[in-house]
Parts: C-alpha cells; sequence; structure tokens
C-alpha cells in the first residue's frame, strides 16, 4: 500500500515500512548532512542503520521499540527495505549499507570532527582505527572502548566511559556494540550528551577491521547479504534469520491485508 511521504529531522521525507520511517536519501547527501548536524545540532543526533531484522523486531517488540524512539534518523540499510520503500513511491536505486557508509564517510570526512569508537574486541577496535587511518591520515580518534557491554548497555568500564566521552566531546560516536546493546547504550547516554552524532552500526566495524567477512557485491545487490552472513557464522545467526526473516514477510502481508501497519500491542506481539 502507497503511504503519505514524512519529513525527518534533516528536512528530507521518510517511508514507513512496518511502522518504522525510513529516510530518503544518498551515501552523499548523508554525509553532507551529518556533517552539518554535527557542527550546528543544538543537541545529540543518534542515527540507525536498519535491516529487516531490526524493522521487524522495532515492529514486534514493544520493548525494543521503546529503545527505539530516541533515534533521529533511520537509514534503511538492507536491499529487501529499498524494495518495499519503492512499492511505497521511493524511488531509490541503492540503500546506505552501513559498513559501506562508515568507510566513505571517514576516507572523505574532513580533519576537524573527532571520533570515539565503542564496541568490538580490542584487536578489531585497533585494526579499525589503523585501516581508516589508512584511508585517511587526518582523522582525529579521541577515545575507544572495547570492552563488555551488559544486554541493558551497561559498560564493563561505565562511569569511566561516559566521563571520557562527556569530557572529550567527541563530534561523532561509532558504536559496534550489535543488537540489542547499541540501542540501550545509545538510548542511556543520548540524554546526557549536549553535542555529537551517535550512529548505530553494528556488523560495520568488524566489516571495516576485516575481523569478520562481508558478502561480494553480487549478493548485496540482490539482497542476500543475510545469507551470506548467515552462512559465515550459522550457529550464532541462523536462528535469528529464520526467524525475524519470516516475521518481516508476515508482518508485511498482514500490512497488505488490512491496508495500514496494524497497531502494536504491549509488550512482544505474536505473529
Amino acid at each position: 500500500m502507497k503511504s503519505e511521504p514524512m519529513e525527518s529531522l534533516l528536512g528530507k521525507k521518510t517511508v514507513d515500512v512496518l511502522g518504522t520511517p525510513l529516510l530518503l536519501t544518498t551515501y552523499a547527501e548523508l554525509a553532507h548532512d551529518l556533517l552539518a548536524e554535527a557542527a550546528t545540532a543544538p543537541g545529540p543526533v543518534a542515527v540507525d542503520f536498519m535491516n529487516t531484522h531490526v524493522v521487524t523486531l522495532r515492529r514486534h517488540d514493544r520493548s525494543f521499540e521503546a529503545l527505539c524512539r530516541g533515534f533521529d534518523i533511520n537509514l534503511p540499510d538492507g536491499m529487501p527495505l529499498i524494495w518495499v520503500m519503492n512499492t511505497k513511491g521511493a524511488g531509490l536505486r541503492d540503500r546506505v549499507y552501513g559498513p559501506a557508509f562508515t568507510r566513505d564517510f571517514l576516507r572523505n570526512c574532513p580533519a576537524g570532527p573527532t571520533h570515539y569508537v565503542l564496541g568490538g574486541s580490542p584487536e578489531c577496535g585497533e585494526r579499525f582505527r589503523s585501516r581508516m587511518l589508512s584511508l585517511n591520515p587526518s582523522l582525529r580518534f579521541v577515545g575507544c572502548y572495547h570492552g563488555d557491554c551488559s544486554a541493558g548497555g551497561i559498560l564493563e568500564h561505565d562511569d569511566e566511559v561516559t566521563a571520557e566521552i562527556l569530557a572529550k566531546r567527541p563530534d561523532f560516536i561509532w558504536v559496534g556494540l550489535g543488537t540489542p546493546k547499541q540501542y540501550a547504550w545509545i538510548a542511556r547516554i543520548k540524554p546526557l550528551l549536549s553535542h555529537g552524532v551517535l550512529l548505530a552500526i553494528g556488523f560495520a566495524l568488524d566489516a571495516n577491521a576485516g575481523t569478520k567477512p562481508d558478502a561480494p557485491d553480487w549478493m548485496q545487490r540482490w539482497g542476500l547479504t543475510w545469507l551470506y552472513r548467515m552462512a559465515c557464522e550459522p550457529r550464532r545467526l541462523l536462528r535469528r534469520y529464520l526467524k525475524w526473516n519470516t516475521l518481516f514477510l508476515m508482518y508485511l502481508a498482514k500490512e497488505l491485508l488490512f491496508g495500514q501497519t496494524p497497531s502494536r500491542a504491549s509488550g512482544a506481539q505474536k505473529p
């Protein structure tokens, strides 16, 4: 069903997919807009790169949806989301894929903004920063954290990390803690900040560090990134993708039958 586009924080149009407003943008437009937000926004801005798993989880689980309410910009990270958006008049040719955006943004980032990296193992963090600096030696990394994080978004050294971020006021905080941890952490930290762009990048940290492989281009174009990742990590991802991809299709079918996105019930919904 066609839905009327809405306007986002950036003054650009969004299209609803299962109750989530997804931004109509490109890699270049988003990079320009986020640099402007980091320089001029009166408060922190939270950005999410959403795949079908996250969109469906947000539709399915009230508690997770609550964690996402503080996000200002939701981006279509997966090609299946682009296909659904295009049925509603989006006219997009490509997604904004988190690993690709992270790499391209940091490669072309001017020398002024500062960056903080959160998530992954110490090896992953070191390799990520090293690779990004090899692409752009003028990058200014002012801090990092690569320890444990609870499901509730509490870091192993939470007070120290929070104090460091508040003191250094980084312009961009790259958060690769995974789902749902990075959402819980951002929901906790954002109200404490007066400045900066928080980006929930998840797998992008490992992909750009080279600690986990990314899907080949042809699979990405055909919307099969999930299949490649599932084949690489079947024990961790098989159940997740089978469950959430199935629910995604079921909720889309319900939306088509009802002519609108069904309202959420309290608590987790059953398909």
